[in-house]
């Protein structure tokens, strides 16, 4: 009698979900954003009218947007957009090949987990902006030394994002992969990698936004001539007392942000739906 109940809640619950369709379930995801969105730009414009500030120093919504747009139609932003994305994209792909050798030798090794287990985590906290000044003694102004603090921003993150995906990881598990003959490289590839996937997605996550950081304030210091980024473009609008393009170019910086954590989130989505954590 209780299993029948059971079932027939959990069929009372589908039949609920299936009728919730795609334009509802967008607009119940997009309306608190659009909500926000509209209640930051009051308070924008009502502490601008309350004259606090100049008009230089803080532009208005209305001039703000209206230099983006301004902005959205030359040629020199999308160079610097591309010459920072190129450099974003770059960075976190060789973060994540570090952090993937580091924590997958770090979390099966216990020696090396006992020698550098806290300095990963150490690392980890460490501000992005310290390493600069040690970045450009090394590398000078140069597109490496961006590179060298991006990489140690995030990596450590991806790290241990995988080593607490793998000391998560079931011990049942392990022992079934022993059992089918699994050894070193395909008990990783086979059982750990995909067991540990969502503390490594979280790892991945995190160390996206270290890297964005890292890179933006690498931009801000390190200017390398004859390549325009979102960041030399901060400089320049702040040298100028430009406020109206100088928000903007935050605006789209954050845009951005929320863009790939989007993503992200698309990616957790689809694999807690692969392992039925989640419906629809």
């Amino acid at each position: 009698m209780a299993v029948n109940t059971l079932s027939g809640l959990d069929a009372l619950e589908l039949a609920q979900e299936k009728k919730v369709g795609l334009g509802a379930r967008l607009w119940g995801r997009v309306w608190p954003m659009l909500t926000a969105v509209a209640l930051v730009l009051v308070i924008w414009q009502l502490v601008v009218l309350s004259g606090r500030w100049p008009e230089y120093v803080l532009a208005g919504p209305a001039t703000t947007f209206g230099d983006m747009w301004h902005r959205l139609g030359t040629a020199e932003f999308y160079q610097a957009l591309a010459t920072t994305m190129r450099r974003a994209v770059t960075g976190f792909a060789l973060a994540v090949a570090v952090g993937l050798v580091v924590g997958a030798a770090v979390s099966r090794v216990k020696v090396l987990r006992a020698a550098f287990g806290a300095l990963i985590t150490g690392l980890q906290t460490m501000p992005s902006i310290a390493w600069f000044p040690f970045a450009i003694l090394l590398f000078g102004l140069t597109e490496s030394a961006i590179m060298f603090v991006v990489i140690l921003g995030a990596a450590p993150s991806i790290a241990n994002g995988l080593i607490s995906g793998v000391d998560y990881t079931p011990p049942l598990l392990l022992r079934a992969g022993h059992v089918l003959g699994f050894r070193r490289l395909q008990l990783y590839r086979h059982v750990i990698l995909p067991a540990s996937l969502p503390s490594f997605l979280a790892g991945l996550k995190q160390g996206w936004a270290f890297a964005w950081r890292s890179l933006m304030a690498g931009e801000l210091m390190v200017i390398i001539a004859y390549q325009a980024s979102l960041g030399e473009q901060l400089s320049i609008a702040r040298e100028l007392s430009d406020s109206p393009g100088l928000i903007a170019t935050m605006i789209v910086i954050l845009v951005i942000g929320i863009a790939i954590d989007v993503l992200f989130e698309s990616a957790d989505n689809a694999l807690r739906r692969r392992w039925g954590l989640k419906q629809g």
